[in-house]
C-alpha cells in the first residue's frame, strides 16, 4: 500500500468518513483508515496478551486456601478474557484480508454496503445491520 496514503496525517478522520459522499465508499483513503484502525487494535490486543502471559508466569505461592482460590479465579477470568481477545484477533486478521481482496465494507449476505458508522463501531463487521439482525433472528429460532 502507498506509504503516503497510510501516513497518519493523510488518513481521514472519523468525521470526514461520516461526511464523505456515497461515491467515496471504500475509497483507497477509507480503506487505509480502516487498515490502520484494525492494525492498531491488533497491536493493542497482542500487547495485552503478552502482559497476561508475563503475569500468569509469575508464581504467587500462598498457604491460605481462600487466597489461593481467589488467585485461581482471577487467572481463570483473565484467561477467559484473553480467549475472547484471541477470537477478536482472528476476526481482525480476516478483516485485513478482506481489505486486501477488495471485499471489506460490503455485506457478505446481501453485497450491500455495511456502512461507515457501523464499521467505525465494529471494524470487523461482515454484515449490514439488517443482515446481522436477520442472522441473529434465525439463530435464535434454531436455538443456537
Amino acid at each position: 500500500m502507498n506509504d503516503t496514503l497510510t501516513a497518519p496525517e493523510n488518513l481521514p478522520t472519523e468525521e470526514e468518513l461520516l461526511a464523505a459522499p456515497p461515491d467515496d465508499y471504500m475509497s483507497p483513503r477509507q480503506l487505509a483508515f480502516f487498515r490502520a484502525k484494525l492494525i492498531s487494535e491488533r497491536d493493542a490486543l497482542l500487547d495485552s496478551a503478552h502482559k497476561t502471559t508475563l503475569h500468569l508466569q509469575e508464581f504467587e505461592s500462598t498457604p491460605d486456601p481462600s487466597d489461593r482460590a481467589t488467585l485461581e479465579e482471577d487467572h481463570t477470568l483473565e484467561l477467559r478474557v484473553r480467549d475472547r481477545e484471541r477470537k477478536l484477533l482472528h476476526k481482525i486478521d480476516e478483516a485485513i484480508a478482506r481489505i486486501d481482496s477488495g471485499e471489506y465494507g460490503w455485506c457478505q449476505d446481501s453485497g450491500e454496503p455495511i456502512g461507515i458508522a457501523r464499521l467505525l463501531a465494529r471494524p470487523t463487521a461482515t454484515y449490514s445491520i439488517e443482515a446481522q439482525e436477520l442472522y441473529e433472528k434465525r439463530r435464535k429460532m434454531k436455538g443456537g
